[in-house]
């Protein structure tokens, strides 16, 4: 599809990596936010305008071959309105359940994927009984709006649960929804708590966090990036590692993820990349298991380090997917790979570029306390010796939370 033209809602840095990987192939990427210096706009067309204006939409999408989005939370009413001009992919269905971790909760039971219990909290007189439900420690997640741990409070007492609960509940009313990672309106609707009330979730003894990233084709056909090995900091995505050491190919539980991310990806019709993270825990009997927390219907931050460290990124393969383009071969280009973040602050540039084999990438967002501007990515044909250059790696990027 020789100079094809892809529409991206959200200007982030998602859209910002999807140009980038459009140009090698002659794809045009065009993308809408609400701020006029949003990340893709050193890559690509950008138009500044809310997402719920109608006018802006049309400018988007008119003239593209297809719609994506860059970010989950985007109203069915905002896809509607682009598939009036250009075909959307993923489908609207795929986001309107990973907008709400209790859909979410319900598709992965009805697929027969584990997960953590959880019981759903809609009014102050339910907290009792999903905390019976779920058990002491739980936490408490709003179903809408949640990202990078935000939206979620740990309680260990039935007192905390109904303190959190009418926190959580009563933040519904707070304002206008926020992009994420924006400090201005996205104008999505919806509101600062998320709206549709709250799970509460038990709490897992977690051995280790890991995530799976599929793309799937328009005619079904699926293929699957390692499983990685993700360490999270106040809920932000610290540093990721693939293959994940903790989960060997060939593995009883690498072919539970796989196939995890395969039936979403049927049962959705999905088209383009998927993303699922989950638990890593012990059943009773201490045997290992995984329970899915949740999915991402998008290009994802554990799959950053694809670029540099597998045959085709997760960028390129979503662009083939909605275009009807070939998949690329999804397997690691080098033994390992790694990827460290950058959060809320930049190290001096020489230091960073002073890593052998660093592959830096800036987001051109403005350092601010929580805020992702950039990552790093490490490959190494010995996992062992990957992991070790990684940790040093950590230890010259400092946090700003």
């Amino acid at each position: 599809m020789p100079h094809a033209t892809v529409g991206v809602l959200g200007g982030g840095q998602l859209a910002q990596m999807l140009a980038q990987a459009a140009s090698p192939l002659d794809i045009r990427v065009r993308s809408l936010d609400t701020s006029g210096d949003a990340p893709a706009a050193s890559v690509c067309q950008l138009i500044t305008g809310r997402f719920d204006d109608p006018d802006a939409i049309r400018q988007l999408a008119s003239g593209c071959d297809v719609v994506t989005c860059e970010f989950e939370n985007v109203p069915a009413s905002v896809l509607e309105a682009a598939a009036k001009h250009a075909p959307v992919h993923p489908l609207p269905r795929a986001f309107a359940v990973a907008q709400d971790r209790l859909l979410e909760r319900q598709l992965f039971a009805s697929l027969g994927i584990q997960t953590p219990r959880s019981a759903p909290i809609d009014t102050i007189d339910q907290v009792a009984s999903a905390i019976q439900a779920v058990g002491l420690p739980a936490i408490l997640k709003t179903r809408r709006m949640g990202y990078d741990g935000k939206g979620q409070r740990v309680v260990r007492t039935l007192q905390e649960a109904h303190a959190a609960a009418a926190s959580l509940l009563g933040a519904h009313d707070s304002g206008p929804t926020f992009r994420p990672d924006t400090q201005s309106s996205g104008g999505v609707g919806g509101s600062g708590g998320g709206g549709g009330g709250l799970i509460a979730d038990e709490m897992v003894a977690l051995d280790r966090e890991v995530s799976i990233i599929a793309v799937r084709a328009n005619d079904g056909e699926i293929r699957t990036y390692p499983v990685t090995e993700n360490i999270h900091e106040r809920g932000i995505l610290r540093r990721s590692i693939a293959p994940a050491p903790s989960i060997p190919e060939g593995s009883l539980l690498h072919a539970q993820a796989i196939e995890a991310v395969r039936s979403i990806a049927t049962s959705l019709g999905y088209v383009g990349v998927l993303a699922v993270e989950f638990f890593l825990t012990s059943d009773p009997s201490g045997q290992p298991r995984l329970l899915a927390n949740e999915m991402a219907p998008r290009v994802h931050n554990t799959g950053h380090w694809t670029i540099e460290g597998a045959h085709t990124s997760q960028f390129e393969n979503h662009l083939r997917a909605i275009l009807g383009l070939p998949l690329g071969a999804t397997d690691m280009a080098t033994g390992s790979a790694g990827m460290v973040n950058l959060v809320g602050t930049i190290p001096p540039l020489a230091q960073l570029l002073a890593v052998p084999g660093a592959h830096l990438h800036l987001y051109a967002k403005a350092p601010r306390p929580g805020r992702k501007v950039g990552h790093v990515t490490l490959c190494d044909p010995d996992p062992d010796h990957l992991t070790r250059r990684v940790t040093e790696l950590e230890a010259i990027v400092p946090w700003m939370l």
